[in-house]
C-alpha cells in the first residue's frame, strides 16, 4: 500500500466537483459523475439460468435492467467511473505523465473456498469486485483502463462448462454476463493474463498485499506485476465510494433493518425462564430467513447473564437462567447489505430495578449519541462524548464515586465500555476499514451506534446488585443532509415499555396492552 494511503483516502472520500456536465448526459447527486445516455446498450438476457438470479428466471427478486436486485445496470457504471474520476483526479500527484499515462485498474472476485475436499463453504463474493461489477460468481474479475482516466470496463467470467455445471449450477456465460451488466466487452477468465498484457498499462491499480483471488493472482496478474512499476492500492479509492450510499442502496438497507426488527421482536417473544442461547440463535436464524433475508451477516453473540461481558462471545451453547438478561447482537445480509443490530432484554420478560437502572442509563446515552449523528461530525466525536455521558451515568449510578476526578472518570467509562461507539456498515459489518473515524460524516454514510456498559460478576468495586449485568444497545443509521438521522433498526424494540411487550407477544401471555 502506498505511503500516501490514509490521505489518499482523506482526498477520495471528498466529492469531486461537478465538472464537463452537458444536456445528454444523466447526474448521479451521491456520486458526483456524469454518464452520457446510450452508454449501455440494452442485451436481451438469454432465457436460461445463469450464474445468479436474473429477470428471466427470478422475476420475484429482479426488475429488468437490474443486475442485483434493486440495483440497475446505470447504478453499477456510474460507481465504476465514479472511480475512475477519483483515479483521474490523483493522477495529477503521480507526477506530470500521470494525466497522459494508461491507467489500469484490476479487481478479482473472490474464489470457491473449501472447508474438507469437495464440500464447498457458502460462497460470498469480494465486495469490492461486487460493487463494481454486480457479478456472483466465483473466478471472475473486472479490469478498467483508460488513458488518464480509466472509465474503459472489461469483464471476465468462466467459461460455460455443461461437465462442471451439471455438479456446480450454471454460469453466465460471456453473453449472460454482457447481457445482465450492460458491459459489452466480455472475455472467459483464462484470457485475463493475456488482456493484460494487451493493454500495456504504466500506472496499475491493484491491491496485491492480500489478493482476492490467489490462483487468478498467481497466474494472470504476477507476470504483469513482475513486468512493470509497483501498483496503487485500489483499496483507499473503493472503500471511499462504498462509505457514501445512494438512495438505492440505503433501500436495501432498510429492508435489511426492517427484516432484523421482525426477528428480534420474534425472539424477544420466544423468551421465557430457563432458556437455551441455542434456541434463540435458531430463532434469530430462522426469522430473519423467513422474513426475506439471506442469510446472518455474522455469527451473532447471544450472551446470557454474566456471558454479555464477553464483548465477541459466539458459543451460543449455555442456559440462560429466568432472571438473568440476554444480550443479542446479530443481523442479516439482504442482497448485498448488511444490519448490525443490538438488544439487551430479560428472558423473563421483566427487567428487574437493577436491570432497568443499567439498561435506561445505556438508552439515555445511545439517543444522545444518535442526536449527534450529523454531516461533518466524526464517529471519534461522537465517541469522545459516549465516553462522557458514560461517565455521568456512571457516577449517578454509584458504580465510581461522586468525588472521582473527571480524569478517572473518564477512565472508568473506557474500563466499563471497552469499545467504540460504531464502525461504518454497508455490503460489510465492520465496513470500508480503510476509512478513518475520524473523517467528518457525510450525508449517505451508514454507521452504528453502540454504547454499552459491561459489568463482570467478579467485580466486588461496584455496587452488588449490577455485578454480572452487561448492557448494549446497537443501531443502525444513515446520515442526511438536513434533519434528524434515518434509523434504519426503527422498528426494533427499545424502549423498557416495548421491549417487555415484546417479551409477552408469546403464547397469549401479554397483559398490558
Amino acid at each position: 500500500m502506498l505511503p500516501l494511503s490514509s490521505n489518499l483516502v482523506r482526498a477520495a472520500v471528498k466529492l469531486l466537483p461537478p465538472r464537463n456536465w452537458r444536456p445528454g448526459c444523466v447526474w448521479c447527486p451521491y456520486r458526483n459523475v456524469s454518464v452520457k445516455l446510450g452508454g449501455l446498450k440494452p442485451r436481451t438476457v438469454p432465457p436460461r439460468y445463469l450464474g445468479q438470479p436474473s429477470p428471466f428466471t427470478h422475476p420475484h427478486l429482479i426488475k429488468h435492467g437490474e443486475v442485483t436486485p434493486g440495483l440497475s445496470q446505470t447504478e453499477y457504471e456510474l460507481r465504476r467511473h465514479r472511480l475512475a474520476s477519483l483515479i483521474e483526479a490523483h493522477s495529477d500527484r503521480l507526477g506530470p505523465s500521470g494525466s497522459s499515462s494508461t491507467h489500469v485498474v484490476i479487481v478479482l472476485s473472490h474464489p470457491t473456498r473449501y472447508m474438507t475436499n469437495d464440500i464447498p463453504y457458502p460462497f460470498h463474493q469480494n465486495q469490492d469486485f461486487l460493487y463494481l461489477s454486480g457479478i456472483l460468481e466465483p473466478d471472475s474479475a473486472l479490469v478498467l483502463y483508460g488513458k488518464g482516466r480509466p472509465d474503459q470496463a472489461i469483464l471476465f467470467v468462466p467459461r460455460r462448462d455443461p461437465g462442471r455445471e451439471l455438479w456446480d449450477g450454471p454460469r453466465s456465460g460471456k453473453d449472460g454476463a454482457a447481457a445482465l451488466t450492460g458491459i459489452e466487452r466480455v472475455h472467459c477468465t483464462e484470457e485475463l493474463g493475456v488482456v493484460l498484457k494487451s493493454l500495456k498499462g504504466t500506472v496499475l491499480w491493484y491491491d496485491s498485499s492480500q489478493p482476492a483471488h490467489p490462483h487468478l493472482h498467481q497466474a494472470h496478474v504476477a507476470p504483469v506485476l513482475e513486468a512493470g512499476p509497483a501498483p496503487h492500492s485500489l483499496r483507499p479509492l473503493t472503500h471511499s465510494l462504498r462509505a457514501v450510499k445512494s438512495s438505492a442502496e440505503v433501500a436495501l438497507m432498510q429492508e435489511a433493518g426492517h427484516i432484523t426488527a421482525q426477528a428480534f421482536r420474534r425472539t424477544m417473544g420466544l423468551s421465557q425462564g430457563d432458556v437455551d442461547e441455542a434456541v434463540l440463535f435458531a430463532k434469530f436464524d430462522f426469522e430473519n430467513r423467513l422474513h426475506g433475508a439471506n442469510f446472518l451477516a455474522y455469527p451473532p453473540v447471544v450472551a446470557g447473564g454474566n456471558r454479555a461481558n464477553t464483548l465477541h462471545y459466539i458459543n451460543n451453547n449455555q442456559i440462560i437462567k429466568d432472571g438473568e438478561m440476554v444480550l443479542l447482537d446479530g443481523g442479516c445480509e439482504y442482497f448485498g447489505y448488511v444490519s448490525d443490530v443490538t438488544r439487551t432484554w430479560p428472558v423473563n420478560g421483566k427487567f428487574s430495578p437493577a436491570q432497568a437502572e443499567l439498561y435506561e442509563a445505556v438508552l439515555e446515552v445511545q439517543r444522545s449519541c444518535l442526536s449527534l449523528c450529523s454531516p461533518g461530525v466524526s464517529l471519534d466525536h461522537i465517541y469522545s462524548t459516549m465516553l462522557a455521558l458514560l461517565g455521568r451515568q456512571l457516577r449517578q449510578l454509584g458504580i465510581v464515586k461522586a468525588e472521582t476526578s473527571d480524569t478517572d472518570v473518564l477512565k472508568a467509562a473506557r474500563r466499563y465500555c471497552p469499545h467504540h461507539v460504531g464502525h461504518y456498515l454497508g455490503m460489510d459489518v465492520h465496513d470500508t476499514p480503510e476509512l478513518s473515524r475520524s473523517l467528518p460524516l457525510q450525508p449517505g454514510m451508514a454507521i452504528t451506534v453502540e454504547p454499552g456498559l459491561y459489568i463482570c460478576e467478579n467485580n466486588d468495586q461496584v455496587p452488588e446488585r449490577f455485578r454480572g449485568l452487561g448492557v448494549r444497545i446497537e443501531d443502525d443509521v444513515v446520515i442526511r443532509d438536513k434533519g434528524n438521522p434515518l434509523i434504519l433498526s426503527r422498528d426494533t424494540p427499545k424502549t423498557i415499555a416495548d421491549v417487555e411487550k415484546a417479551c409477552a407477544q408469546r403464547s397469549g401471555r401479554e397483559t398490558d396492552k
